[in-house]
């Protein structure tokens, strides 16, 4: 919300009505010079000087008589001190000396950043935290007669609502709970602007910040959470392995030629790759029917030779 002392302050503020006040001035003082050249062929008579100081004078009273606000302006208008009327947008008058235009409220959403540093929650850790607030004035007679700077009461009412969020959550609330927080924002800060005129439309928390020891504990907790799960995992996997395995043996128990193959298939896969020495009990052997020990050295002699072969 900006100040305005006069009309002609507002021109001085507001490009579009200085630069038409300023053109009616140039028109009637013009017309003021070639009136007086006119009527009495020369300048230099102090008739032409009256002609032309009257359009001067006249030419000042109209161009700040005469104001411009644009589209999203919303002048305020006062007589002798009384609320006149609002304004705009586009071409206004008003009566220079008696009315005087000292707001121009802006109806466009407007954002504004705000802070909370060093704040406590309710498990007593210091937290710094940024948010945005996005509001909007729907009623500008209201901001401009209920208070009297209504962009910082915003901005005060906002840090003092922000804090007592703060004050009332827990740290893991605050951290893993932002559309919570900003929804509770939104509603406490819109019930305390509300008589002002003023709509909040939302509230949006940008970043929490905490304390760097408290990051580093954290980041410990996060890493010994995580090498806990692992090694849940590892022990589950091993046990569906053991139930695996057991299942298995109650297969080859039943099936006396299945668990041969199994052994044998065993033997083969220690044996087919080169400069390799199984030792296999002579119990396994007789297990397996493979005969006696030459029988098991030809054997893998002959697997041995097989890449060779195939080359």
């Amino acid at each position: 919300m900006r100040a305005r002392g006069t009309c002609n302050a507002t021109w001085l503020r507001m490009p579009r009505s200085s630069s038409f006040g300023g053109l009616v001035f140039f028109l009637i003082v013009l017309t003021g010079f070639l009136l007086a050249r006119g009527l009495f062929g020369t300048l230099a008579s102090p008739a032409s000087a009256g002609v032309v100081l009257v359009a001067f004078i006249v030419g000042g009273f109209v161009a700040r008589a005469i104001c411009v606000a644009a589209a999203w302006q919303r002048v305020v208008v006062l007589r002798l001190g009384k609320f006149r009327g609002l304004r705009g947008p586009g071409l206004f008058g008003v009566i220079p000396i008696i009315d005087s235009t000292p707001y121009t409220i802006d109806v466009r959403v407007i954002t504004s950043s705000f802070k909370a540093e060093k704040t406590l929650t309710r498990d007593t850790v210091p937290v710094d935290v940024d948010a945005v607030l996005f509001w909007k004035v729907f009623d500008p007679q209201k901001a401009a007669l209920a208070v009297a700077d209504y962009e910082s009461a915003i901005s005060w009412a906002a840090q003092t609502a922000l804090r007592d969020v703060i004050g009332k959550t827990y740290l893991a609330e605050l951290l893993e709970g932002r559309g919570k927080i900003s929804h509770e924002l939104q509603q406490i800060i819109d019930a305390r602007t509300d008589p002002w005129g003023i709509d909040v439309i939302s509230v949006e928390v940008r970043d929490v910040l905490i304390p760097t020891g408290l990051q580093d504990a954290m980041s410990m907790q996060a890493q010994a959470e995580r090498e806990r799960q692992a090694r849940v995992i590892l022990a589950d996997s091993e046990r569906q392995i053991a139930d695996k395995f057991s299942e298995a043996a109650r297969t080859y128990a039943n099936d006396p030629t299945a668990l041969h193959l199994r052994a044998m298939n065993m033997l083969y896969e220690g044996l087919k790759q080169n400069s390799t020495i199984v030792l296999v009990p002579s119990s396994a052997i007789d297990s397996m029917q493979l005969g006696n020990a030459a029988g098991v050295t030809a054997l893998a002699t002959e697997i041995a030779k097989q890449p060779t072969l195939s080359h």
